[in-house]
């Protein structure tokens, strides 16, 4: 009878045990999908943290890159521009020579009369300036082309002065004296060489003063009057709609 009584309890025991050894297993696999999922989620944020990094970085580049732009289309025509320059200058000369030489056998000049520039000093303080500029030294190549501009005012390296000075002011933040000197130089010399760089610094001066309506109606004007200058390329890129962000 005893026997009997012992088996049936454990007949009954057992469900009890199985039933407790299923809640114990459950409780272990939601605890590991607790912290699955936590981990799961601890990347996910990690993710976002650095999308948002990766936004800011390429916002500063992007900022940087705006600024270069602007060093670098100062240069973009140099060597475009220096033949011409140095054809002007040449026969410029050829000019003045041939002016001179009838005068060669006066014994005196007249009262008054300013003595001609030497063609000589006018080349070596351009390009010193010019070399200033190069060289990233902008506040001394400024006092150079502006000493050149007072000292050489028929010089036929007077529209190129102008733009280098201009070009100084503008990577110095002086964005109005800049833009001074570009206007000046693309009305008083519209047909230079300078002239389509001219109306581009201005944009740019414009651009950076925070008037966007007025940049774009200056490379629109660029476009328009020097089609086929290098400049009014440049300014083509910036006047292009930006194309919408790809969605991902």
């Amino acid at each position: 009878m005893k026997r009997q009584l012992a088996a049936l309890l454990l007949v009954v025991a057992l469900p009890a045990h199985s039933a407790l050894f299923d809640d114990e297993e459950a409780r272990r696999r939601i605890e590991a999908l607790r912290i699955e999922a936590n981990a799961r989620m601890d990347k996910l944020e990690a993710a976002s943290r650095g999308q948002i990094e990766l936004a800011n970085q390429i916002e500063t580049l992007k900022a940087e890159v705006a600024k270069l732009r602007g060093q670098i289309e100062v240069l973009t025509n140099e060597i475009e521009s220096t033949q011409k320059r140095q054809k002007d200058f040449y026969v410029d000369l050829d000019n003045r020579l041939r002016k001179l030489e009838p005068q060669a056998g006066a014994e005196g000049m007249p009262a008054g009369a300013r003595p001609a520039s030497d063609p000589a000093a006018e080349t070596r303080d351009y390009e010193a300036a010019l070399n200033l500029f190069k060289a990233g030294k902008h506040k001394s190549a400024l006092t150079a082309f502006l000493a050149f501009i007072k000292a050489y005012p028929a010089s036929p390296f007077l529209p190129s002065a102008h733009y280098w000075a201009g070009s100084a002011h503008y990577q110095l933040g002086e964005y109005k004296k800049a833009m001074e000197l570009f206007v000046k130089l693309a009305a008083t010399w519209p047909d230079d060489a300078k002239a389509p760089d001219a109306l581009l610094g201005q944009a740019n001066c414009q651009q950076e003063s925070g008037d966007a309506k007025g940049a774009r109606k200056t490379r629109e004007t660029l476009v328009a009057k020097y089609p086929d200058s290098a400049a009014a390329a440049v300014a083509r890129q910036r006047l292009a709609p930006t194309p919408p962000p790809r969605k991902k």
